[in-house]
Protein backbone atom coordinates (compact mmCIF):
# COMPACT_ATOMS: atom_id res chain seq x y z
CA UNK A 1 0.00 0.00 0.00
CA UNK A 2 1.18 3.69 -0.28
CA UNK A 3 2.19 5.32 3.16
CA UNK A 4 2.06 8.74 3.60
CA UNK A 5 4.72 8.63 6.41
CA UNK A 6 7.43 5.35 5.94
CA UNK A 7 9.17 3.60 8.62
CA UNK A 8 11.65 6.35 9.32
CA UNK A 9 9.82 9.47 8.80
CA UNK A 10 9.27 11.60 11.54
CA UNK A 11 5.54 13.62 11.16
CA UNK A 12 6.25 17.40 12.90
CA UNK A 13 5.48 17.23 16.57
CA UNK A 14 2.37 18.47 17.00
CA UNK A 15 0.91 15.69 14.47
CA UNK A 16 2.59 13.26 16.22
CA UNK A 17 0.57 13.49 19.34
CA UNK A 18 -1.95 13.16 17.76
CA UNK A 19 -1.13 10.32 15.54
CA UNK A 20 0.30 8.49 18.99
CA UNK A 21 -3.19 9.31 20.90
CA UNK A 22 -4.88 7.89 18.22
CA UNK A 23 -2.54 4.22 18.26
CA UNK A 24 -3.12 4.64 21.80
CA UNK A 25 -6.89 4.42 21.99
CA UNK A 26 -6.84 1.59 19.23
CA UNK A 27 -4.77 -0.63 21.40
CA UNK A 28 -6.50 0.24 24.77
CA UNK A 29 -9.59 -1.80 25.39
CA UNK A 30 -7.74 -4.81 24.49
CA UNK A 31 -4.50 -3.83 26.65
CA UNK A 32 -6.69 -3.07 29.94
CA UNK A 33 -9.24 -5.51 29.37
CA UNK A 34 -6.92 -8.03 30.39
CA UNK A 35 -6.26 -7.14 34.00
CA UNK A 36 -9.76 -6.14 34.52
CA UNK A 37 -10.48 -10.16 33.35
CA UNK A 38 -8.47 -11.36 35.63
CA UNK A 39 -9.05 -9.36 38.56
CA UNK A 40 -7.44 -10.18 41.57
CA UNK A 41 -6.61 -6.47 42.16
CA UNK A 42 -4.37 -6.16 39.07
CA UNK A 43 -4.06 -2.44 37.97
CA UNK A 44 -4.64 -1.54 34.84
CA UNK A 45 -2.46 1.30 35.07
CA UNK A 46 0.07 -0.98 35.49
CA UNK A 47 -0.95 -2.70 33.00
CA UNK A 48 -1.00 -0.15 30.39
CA UNK A 49 2.62 1.45 32.09
CA UNK A 50 3.84 -1.99 31.01
CA UNK A 51 2.90 -2.01 27.42
CA UNK A 52 4.72 1.27 27.21
CA UNK A 53 7.87 0.24 28.61
CA UNK A 54 7.78 -3.30 26.90
CA UNK A 55 7.06 -1.72 23.58
CA UNK A 56 9.99 0.34 24.07
CA UNK A 57 12.47 -2.50 24.88
CA UNK A 58 10.94 -4.58 21.36
CA UNK A 59 11.41 -1.20 19.60
CA UNK A 60 15.41 -1.49 20.73
CA UNK A 61 15.89 -4.89 19.97
CA UNK A 62 14.53 -4.12 16.79
CA UNK A 63 16.36 -0.89 15.82
CA UNK A 64 13.27 0.97 15.41
CA UNK A 65 12.50 -0.50 12.41
CA UNK A 66 9.33 -2.44 13.25
CA UNK A 67 6.28 0.09 14.04
CA UNK A 68 3.84 -1.91 16.01
CA UNK A 69 2.87 -1.41 20.03
CA UNK A 70 3.04 -3.88 21.93
CA UNK A 71 0.03 -5.06 24.90
CA UNK A 72 -1.26 -7.54 26.74
CA UNK A 73 -1.67 -11.08 25.62
CA UNK A 74 -4.99 -12.21 26.09
CA UNK A 75 -3.31 -15.54 25.07
CA UNK A 76 -2.15 -16.28 28.82
CA UNK A 77 -5.05 -15.82 30.39
CA UNK A 78 -5.40 -19.32 31.39
CA UNK A 79 -1.63 -19.10 32.75
CA UNK A 80 -2.44 -16.19 34.85
CA UNK A 81 -5.87 -17.53 36.26
CA UNK A 82 -3.73 -20.49 36.71
CA UNK A 83 -0.79 -19.13 38.35
CA UNK A 84 -3.54 -16.98 40.82
CA UNK A 85 -5.48 -20.25 41.26
CA UNK A 86 -2.24 -22.41 42.31
CA UNK A 87 -1.13 -19.91 44.55
CA UNK A 88 -1.49 -19.61 48.80
CA UNK A 89 -1.73 -15.84 48.30
CA UNK A 90 -2.71 -13.48 46.18
CA UNK A 91 0.73 -11.94 46.60
CA UNK A 92 2.28 -15.37 45.83
CA UNK A 93 -0.09 -15.67 42.88
CA UNK A 94 1.69 -12.05 41.90
CA UNK A 95 5.25 -13.84 41.91
CA UNK A 96 3.72 -16.28 39.88
CA UNK A 97 2.54 -14.44 37.32
CA UNK A 98 6.15 -12.61 37.08
CA UNK A 99 7.84 -16.06 36.93
CA UNK A 100 5.48 -17.03 34.39
CA UNK A 101 6.04 -13.90 32.40
CA UNK A 102 9.69 -14.90 32.78
CA UNK A 103 8.94 -18.71 31.78
CA UNK A 104 7.45 -17.37 28.57
CA UNK A 105 10.18 -14.63 27.55
CA UNK A 106 12.84 -17.30 27.76
CA UNK A 107 11.31 -19.24 25.05
CA UNK A 108 10.99 -16.66 22.89
CA UNK A 109 14.80 -16.28 23.78
CA UNK A 110 15.49 -19.52 23.09
CA UNK A 111 13.86 -20.08 19.43
CA UNK A 112 15.55 -16.65 18.86
CA UNK A 113 18.54 -17.66 19.50
CA UNK A 114 17.89 -20.95 17.23
CA UNK A 115 16.91 -18.56 14.17
CA UNK A 116 19.99 -16.74 14.71
CA UNK A 117 22.04 -19.99 14.36
CA UNK A 118 20.09 -21.65 11.71
CA UNK A 119 18.33 -18.51 9.84
CA UNK A 120 14.48 -17.89 8.57
CA UNK A 121 14.47 -19.27 5.08
CA UNK A 122 13.00 -22.70 6.80
CA UNK A 123 9.73 -20.26 7.74
CA UNK A 124 9.26 -19.24 4.15
CA UNK A 125 9.00 -23.25 3.31
CA UNK A 126 7.11 -24.28 6.47
CA UNK A 127 4.87 -21.25 6.24
CA UNK A 128 4.79 -19.46 2.63
CA UNK A 129 1.77 -17.50 1.27
CA UNK A 130 -0.83 -20.08 0.80
CA UNK A 131 -0.42 -20.71 4.65
CA UNK A 132 0.49 -17.44 6.07
CA UNK A 133 -2.26 -15.55 4.13
CA UNK A 134 -5.22 -16.88 5.09
CA UNK A 135 -3.91 -17.52 8.71
CA UNK A 136 -3.80 -13.37 8.93
CA UNK A 137 -7.40 -13.78 7.69
CA UNK A 138 -8.26 -15.86 10.68
CA UNK A 139 -6.35 -13.37 13.43
CA UNK A 140 -9.31 -10.54 12.34
CA UNK A 141 -12.17 -12.82 11.95
CA UNK A 142 -11.40 -14.14 14.87
CA UNK A 143 -11.86 -11.09 16.80
CA UNK A 144 -15.24 -10.24 14.78
CA UNK A 145 -17.19 -11.67 17.31
CA UNK A 146 -15.41 -9.40 20.21
CA UNK A 147 -16.32 -6.24 18.00
CA UNK A 148 -19.76 -7.00 17.18
CA UNK A 149 -20.47 -7.93 20.89
CA UNK A 150 -18.99 -3.94 21.93
CA UNK A 151 -21.02 -2.70 19.05
CA UNK A 152 -23.89 -4.77 20.33
CA UNK A 153 -23.11 -4.27 24.13
CA UNK A 154 -26.29 -2.97 25.49
CA UNK A 155 -28.21 -5.54 23.35
CA UNK A 156 -29.44 -8.82 24.80
CA UNK A 157 -27.40 -11.65 23.30
CA UNK A 158 -29.96 -14.75 23.79
CA UNK A 159 -27.64 -17.26 21.52
CA UNK A 160 -29.19 -17.41 18.01
CA UNK A 161 -29.93 -13.34 17.61
CA UNK A 162 -29.45 -10.22 19.47
CA UNK A 163 -33.12 -8.71 21.11
CA UNK A 164 -31.95 -5.11 20.77
CA UNK A 165 -34.07 -3.03 23.17
CA UNK A 166 -34.16 0.56 23.14
CA UNK A 167 -30.50 0.71 24.94
CA UNK A 168 -29.39 -1.56 22.75
CA UNK A 169 -30.61 0.68 19.89
CA UNK A 170 -29.04 3.64 21.38
CA UNK A 171 -26.17 1.99 22.14
CA UNK A 172 -25.58 0.75 18.46
CA UNK A 173 -26.87 4.17 16.96
CA UNK A 174 -23.03 5.38 18.70
CA UNK A 175 -21.34 2.26 17.21
CA UNK A 176 -22.64 3.39 13.61
CA UNK A 177 -21.53 6.79 14.12
CA UNK A 178 -18.25 6.28 15.33
CA UNK A 179 -17.88 3.66 12.74
CA UNK A 180 -18.94 5.59 9.50
CA UNK A 181 -17.26 8.73 10.77
CA UNK A 182 -14.12 6.41 10.87
CA UNK A 183 -14.83 5.24 7.11
CA UNK A 184 -15.99 8.40 5.76
CA UNK A 185 -13.02 10.35 7.22
CA UNK A 186 -10.67 7.66 6.03
CA UNK A 187 -12.17 7.63 2.55
CA UNK A 188 -12.98 11.68 1.71
CA UNK A 189 -11.11 13.11 4.33
CA UNK A 190 -8.37 15.57 3.64
CA UNK A 191 -4.55 15.78 4.87
CA UNK A 192 -4.95 15.20 8.51
CA UNK A 193 -8.64 13.96 8.97
CA UNK A 194 -7.49 10.94 6.41
CA UNK A 195 -4.45 10.12 8.88
CA UNK A 196 -6.43 10.54 12.38
CA UNK A 197 -9.66 9.09 11.17
CA UNK A 198 -9.94 6.87 14.66
CA UNK A 199 -9.63 9.93 16.97
CA UNK A 200 -12.58 11.53 15.02
CA UNK A 201 -14.91 8.51 15.30
CA UNK A 202 -14.19 7.70 18.49
CA UNK A 203 -14.91 11.34 19.73
CA UNK A 204 -17.99 11.64 17.03
CA UNK A 205 -19.28 8.23 19.26
CA UNK A 206 -18.34 9.55 22.79
CA UNK A 207 -19.73 13.15 22.47
CA UNK A 208 -23.32 11.28 20.81
CA UNK A 209 -23.05 8.93 23.68
CA UNK A 210 -22.67 11.73 26.35
CA UNK A 211 -25.72 13.81 24.88
CA UNK A 212 -27.69 10.14 25.64
CA UNK A 213 -26.12 10.18 28.96
CA UNK A 214 -26.67 13.68 29.87
CA UNK A 215 -30.41 12.95 28.90
CA UNK A 216 -30.67 10.07 30.82
CA UNK A 217 -28.83 11.76 33.82
CA UNK A 218 -31.29 14.61 33.46
CA UNK A 219 -34.59 12.59 33.22
CA UNK A 220 -33.61 9.38 35.34
CA UNK A 221 -34.13 7.00 32.74
CA UNK A 222 -31.49 4.43 32.54
CA UNK A 223 -31.99 3.59 29.09
CA UNK A 224 -30.15 6.50 28.01
CA UNK A 225 -27.11 6.14 30.34
CA UNK A 226 -24.32 5.11 28.16
CA UNK A 227 -21.67 6.42 29.50
CA UNK A 228 -20.16 5.06 33.06
CA UNK A 229 -19.27 8.51 35.11
CA UNK A 230 -19.28 6.52 37.96
CA UNK A 231 -15.91 5.33 37.37
CA UNK A 232 -14.03 8.91 38.08
CA UNK A 233 -15.45 7.98 42.02
CA UNK A 234 -12.54 5.61 42.64
CA UNK A 235 -9.87 6.90 40.16
CA UNK A 236 -6.67 5.18 40.82
CA UNK A 237 -3.49 8.28 40.42
CA UNK A 238 -0.51 5.77 40.83
CA UNK A 239 0.09 2.69 39.02
CA UNK A 240 -0.45 -0.47 41.78
CA UNK A 241 2.53 -2.24 39.96
CA UNK A 242 2.93 -5.65 40.11
CA UNK A 243 6.28 -6.53 41.27
CA UNK A 244 5.40 -4.52 44.72
CA UNK A 245 2.50 -7.24 45.38
CA UNK A 246 5.02 -10.05 43.84
CA UNK A 247 7.69 -9.21 46.75
CA UNK A 248 5.80 -10.11 49.46
CA UNK A 249 4.53 -13.42 47.96
CA UNK A 250 8.21 -14.81 47.04
CA UNK A 251 8.73 -16.11 50.38
CA UNK A 252 5.33 -18.78 49.42
CA UNK A 253 6.97 -20.30 46.45
CA UNK A 254 8.17 -23.77 46.52
CA UNK A 255 9.13 -25.93 43.31
CA UNK A 256 6.09 -26.87 43.12
CA UNK A 257 4.38 -24.18 41.87
CA UNK A 258 7.28 -23.14 40.05
CA UNK A 259 6.78 -26.55 37.88
CA UNK A 260 3.06 -25.56 37.76
CA UNK A 261 3.75 -21.45 36.42
CA UNK A 262 5.89 -23.60 33.41
CA UNK A 263 3.23 -25.85 32.81
CA UNK A 264 1.22 -23.13 32.33
CA UNK A 265 3.09 -20.77 30.61
CA UNK A 266 5.44 -22.57 28.62
CA UNK A 267 3.54 -24.44 25.64
CA UNK A 268 0.86 -21.17 25.13
CA UNK A 269 4.55 -19.07 24.48
CA UNK A 270 5.42 -21.33 21.48
CA UNK A 271 1.33 -20.85 20.42
CA UNK A 272 2.01 -16.96 20.27
CA UNK A 273 5.22 -17.97 18.59
CA UNK A 274 3.29 -18.30 15.49
CA UNK A 275 0.70 -15.42 15.87
CA UNK A 276 4.50 -13.29 16.20
CA UNK A 277 5.15 -14.60 12.82
CA UNK A 278 1.53 -13.83 11.33
CA UNK A 279 1.44 -10.34 12.77
CA UNK A 280 4.90 -9.66 11.36
CA UNK A 281 4.38 -11.04 8.07
CA UNK A 282 1.28 -9.28 7.87
CA UNK A 283 3.08 -5.63 9.14
CA UNK A 284 5.76 -6.86 6.36
CA UNK A 285 3.34 -6.72 3.70
CA UNK A 286 1.92 -3.48 4.75
CA UNK A 287 4.79 -1.50 4.80
CA UNK A 288 6.35 -3.60 1.92
CA UNK A 289 9.77 -4.63 3.73
CA UNK A 290 10.13 -8.32 5.26
CA UNK A 291 11.22 -7.47 8.94
CA UNK A 292 11.98 -11.39 9.38
CA UNK A 293 15.29 -10.83 7.29
CA UNK A 294 15.52 -6.58 8.23
CA UNK A 295 15.74 -6.32 11.36
CA UNK A 296 15.38 -10.49 11.32
CA UNK A 297 13.00 -12.90 12.91
CA UNK A 298 15.74 -13.39 15.99
CA UNK A 299 15.46 -9.54 17.00
CA UNK A 300 11.73 -9.45 16.58
CA UNK A 301 11.76 -12.57 18.93
CA UNK A 302 13.94 -10.97 21.57
CA UNK A 303 12.09 -7.75 21.73
CA UNK A 304 9.31 -9.22 21.86
CA UNK A 305 10.49 -11.95 24.69
CA UNK A 306 12.11 -9.35 26.65
CA UNK A 307 9.56 -6.61 26.20
CA UNK A 308 6.86 -9.07 28.03
CA UNK A 309 9.01 -9.98 30.95
CA UNK A 310 10.37 -5.94 31.18
CA UNK A 311 6.19 -5.24 30.99
CA UNK A 312 4.89 -7.57 32.99
CA UNK A 313 7.48 -6.95 35.61
CA UNK A 314 5.37 -3.19 36.09
CA UNK A 315 1.62 -4.43 34.81
CA UNK A 316 1.83 -8.32 35.28
CA UNK A 317 0.48 -9.13 31.93
CA UNK A 318 2.78 -10.65 29.00
CA UNK A 319 3.08 -8.50 25.95
CA UNK A 320 2.28 -9.02 22.29
CA UNK A 321 2.56 -7.38 19.01
CA UNK A 322 -1.16 -5.82 18.58
CA UNK A 323 -3.19 -6.59 15.38
CA UNK A 324 -5.13 -3.30 16.40
CA UNK A 325 -2.05 -1.04 15.99
CA UNK A 326 -0.83 -3.07 12.83
CA UNK A 327 -4.70 -2.26 11.81
CA UNK A 328 -4.26 1.36 12.88
CA UNK A 329 -1.06 1.43 10.46
CA UNK A 330 -2.58 0.02 7.45
CA UNK A 331 -5.74 2.25 7.65
CA UNK A 332 -4.17 5.22 8.13
CA UNK A 333 -0.81 4.84 5.81
CA UNK A 334 0.91 6.23 9.13
CA UNK A 335 4.21 3.38 9.51
CA UNK A 336 6.28 5.97 10.99
CA UNK A 337 8.10 4.21 14.16
CA UNK A 338 8.76 7.53 16.09
CA UNK A 339 4.78 7.36 16.09
CA UNK A 340 5.02 4.14 18.36
CA UNK A 341 7.89 5.42 20.38
CA UNK A 342 5.68 8.67 21.29
CA UNK A 343 2.86 6.23 22.01
CA UNK A 344 4.84 3.90 24.20
CA UNK A 345 5.96 7.08 26.19
CA UNK A 346 2.00 8.36 26.21
CA UNK A 347 0.99 5.13 27.88
CA UNK A 348 3.33 5.28 30.36
CA UNK A 349 3.13 9.12 31.43
CA UNK A 350 -0.74 8.41 31.11
CA UNK A 351 -0.49 5.72 33.44
CA UNK A 352 0.16 7.89 36.20
CA UNK A 353 -2.60 10.60 35.31
CA UNK A 354 -5.95 9.07 37.42
CA UNK A 355 -8.14 11.12 35.24
CA UNK A 356 -6.82 10.71 31.78
CA UNK A 357 -6.31 6.87 32.17
CA UNK A 358 -10.32 7.32 33.96
CA UNK A 359 -11.42 9.17 30.78
CA UNK A 360 -10.37 6.59 28.29
CA UNK A 361 -12.08 3.77 30.52
CA UNK A 362 -15.15 5.57 30.37
CA UNK A 363 -15.06 5.51 26.35
CA UNK A 364 -18.48 3.02 25.88
CA UNK A 365 -17.57 -0.51 24.64
CA UNK A 366 -20.16 -0.23 21.71
CA UNK A 367 -18.10 3.45 20.43
CA UNK A 368 -15.08 0.81 20.56
CA UNK A 369 -16.71 -1.42 18.68
CA UNK A 370 -17.16 0.96 15.63
CA UNK A 371 -13.99 1.43 15.77
CA UNK A 372 -12.90 -2.33 16.24
CA UNK A 373 -15.28 -3.04 12.67
CA UNK A 374 -12.68 -1.43 10.80
CA UNK A 375 -9.15 -2.31 12.68
CA UNK A 376 -10.13 -6.54 12.66
CA UNK A 377 -11.56 -5.96 9.42
CA UNK A 378 -8.36 -4.35 7.59
CA UNK A 379 -6.50 -7.47 9.64
CA UNK A 380 -8.60 -9.60 7.88
CA UNK A 381 -8.19 -8.01 4.17
CA UNK A 382 -4.61 -7.78 4.99
CA UNK A 383 -4.64 -11.67 5.06
CA UNK A 384 -6.60 -12.04 2.27
CA UNK A 385 -4.40 -9.97 -0.08
CA UNK A 386 -1.48 -11.79 1.07
CA UNK A 387 -2.99 -15.22 -1.20
CA UNK A 388 -3.89 -12.96 -4.30
CA UNK A 389 -0.82 -14.32 -6.18
CA UNK A 390 -1.79 -17.82 -5.42
CA UNK A 391 -3.03 -19.97 -7.31
CA UNK A 392 -6.35 -21.19 -6.39
CA UNK A 393 -7.00 -23.25 -9.21
CA UNK A 394 -4.63 -25.88 -7.98
CA UNK A 395 -6.96 -27.91 -5.69
CA UNK A 396 -3.81 -28.65 -3.50
CA UNK A 397 -3.30 -24.51 -2.68
CA UNK A 398 -7.25 -24.37 -2.18
CA UNK A 399 -7.65 -27.10 0.52
CA UNK A 400 -4.84 -25.66 2.38
CA UNK A 401 -6.35 -22.32 2.23
CA UNK A 402 -9.75 -23.91 2.71
CA UNK A 403 -8.76 -25.76 5.93
CA UNK A 404 -7.35 -22.81 7.29
CA UNK A 405 -10.39 -20.68 7.14
CA UNK A 406 -12.55 -23.03 8.06
CA UNK A 407 -10.56 -23.94 11.18
CA UNK A 408 -10.57 -21.17 12.23
CA UNK A 409 -13.61 -19.36 11.47
CA UNK A 410 -15.37 -22.38 12.47
CA UNK A 411 -13.23 -21.61 16.18
CA UNK A 412 -11.91 -24.72 16.52
CA UNK A 413 -9.86 -24.29 20.05
CA UNK A 414 -8.65 -27.60 21.70
CA UNK A 415 -7.72 -28.05 25.39
CA UNK A 416 -4.46 -30.51 25.96
CA UNK A 417 -3.76 -30.68 29.43
CA UNK A 418 -3.82 -27.01 30.96
CA UNK A 419 -2.60 -25.96 27.47
CA UNK A 420 -5.39 -24.20 24.93
CA UNK A 421 -4.39 -23.75 21.69
CA UNK A 422 -6.85 -21.34 20.73
CA UNK A 423 -8.56 -21.23 16.95
CA UNK A 424 -5.59 -19.30 14.97
CA UNK A 425 -2.96 -21.54 16.32
CA UNK A 426 -5.38 -24.67 15.23
CA UNK A 427 -6.04 -23.18 12.20
CA UNK A 428 -2.21 -22.96 11.44
CA UNK A 429 -0.89 -26.15 12.66
CA UNK A 430 -3.63 -27.64 9.99
CA UNK A 431 -2.78 -25.26 7.31
CA UNK A 432 0.99 -26.10 8.05
CA UNK A 433 0.85 -30.12 7.85
CA UNK A 434 -2.44 -29.90 4.50
CA UNK A 435 0.38 -27.82 3.18
CA UNK A 436 3.23 -29.82 3.55
CA UNK A 437 1.18 -33.32 2.49
CA UNK A 438 -0.50 -31.69 -0.19
CA UNK A 439 2.69 -29.42 -1.35
CA UNK A 440 5.26 -32.37 -0.79
CA UNK A 441 5.85 -33.38 -4.83
CA UNK A 442 6.33 -29.71 -5.41
CA UNK A 443 9.03 -29.23 -2.96
CA UNK A 444 10.72 -31.88 -4.22
CA UNK A 445 11.09 -30.70 -7.38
Amino acid sequence: MNLVYGVKDKPKFGQLIVFAFQQLLAILAATIAVPMIVGNGMSQSAALFGAGVGTIVYLLFTKFRSPVFLGSSFAFLGSMFAAFAGAVSTEAGYAGILIGAIFAGLVYVVIAIVVKIGGVKWIDKLMPPVVIGPTVAIIGLSLAGNAVGDALTFANNNGSAYEMGAKGWIGFACALVTLFTVMICSVFGKKMAKLIPFVIGIVAGYIVAAIFTVIGMATGNETFMIIDFSLFQNMQWVPDFTFIKAAKGLSAIDGKYIATIAVAYIPVAFVVFAEHIADHKNLSSIIDHELLEDPGLHRTLLGDGVGSMAGAFFGGCPNTTYGESVGCVAITGNASVITIVATAIMAIIASFIGPFVTFLATIPSCVMGGVCITLYGFIAVSGLKMIQKVDLNENNNLFVVSVILIAGIGGMTLSIGAVTLTEVACALILGIVANLVLNRKKSNK
